[in-house]
């Protein structure tokens, strides 16, 4: 889970591959007042009841068989790329039982893509384009994870057990956590994988971190990035 007001991991749990997502929303303690962004993978109607019931919101995609009546309809502005802004409630016999309380459910067409996109929320007070925005941004999360593949060097394990692997991806996280602590704390405006490239290659220097990132041409030279070498003591 990431705090987007950093891109910043606040929980983070390690399973097998037979544990579906869905089951980490029965270990998470909902923040009352947070808004949750989640795929439609996590569409489950019981633990998004309770995230209803922590007072916390959730925003997610909806699935397409959703069984469902409308409630009530809010006029739109299909300019704005909006098809419908929906009050709803859960049709099944189960999922009547399961949420229990209304949703609402926006609609809306990418203007980029013209990717029809279906929500859910339980957030009735945000602009229904509010809504839209706040999914957008879920893509963080995959940016997060793409970053950690591509400049800390996990695609491959170097060991089996599931220890070894667990200790990988964990020093992989601190690898993350550290460099966006440097950025934040001394205001750097460089990408975190230029500041991983100059700490890699600078890993003994006592100079300051602004003369180093002001001196090391880490785009100029031929230089041999050491993040390969960050789980060698594994």
């Amino acid at each position: 889970m990431i705090d987007l007001h950093g891109s910043i991991p606040v929980f983070i749990s390690i399973t097998d591959g037979k544990v579906h997502d869905v089951n980490i929303l029965d270990v998470i303690n909902f923040e009352a007042g947070s808004i949750y962004v989640m795929d439609r993978g996590y569409v489950d109607f019981k633990r998004l009841y309770r995230i209803h019931r922590s007072n916390a919101f959730f925003v997610l995609r909806a699935k397409r068989n959703m069984c469902y009546y409308v409630a009530a309809s809010n006029v739109v502005d299909g300019a704005s790329g909006l098809r419908c802004d929906q009050i709803i409630r859960i049709k099944s016999a189960k999922g009547k039982t399961d949420y229990p309380e209304r949703l609402r459910r926006i609609r809306y067409v990418d203007p980029k893509t013209d990717k029809s996109l279906t929500f859910i929320t339980n957030h009735f007070e945000l602009p229904a384009l509010t809504v839209a925005a706040i999914y957008k941004n879920r893509w963080q999360i995959e940016l997060f994870f793409k970053w950690i593949k591509q400049n800390l060097r996990i695609k491959a394990f170097y060991g089996t057990h599931p220890n070894a692997v667990r200790s990988q991806i964990w020093i992989a996280i601190c690898v993350y956590l550290m460099v966006a602590i440097v950025k934040k704390q001394h205001g750097i405006k460089e990408s975190l994988s230029r500041i991983l490239q100059v700490l890699s290659v600078n890993v003994f220097s006592k100079e300051p971190l602004a003369e180093l990132l002001a001196t090391t041409h880490t785009r100029n030279e031929s230089i041999t990035i050491c993040n390969q070498l960050i789980f060698n003591d594994f």
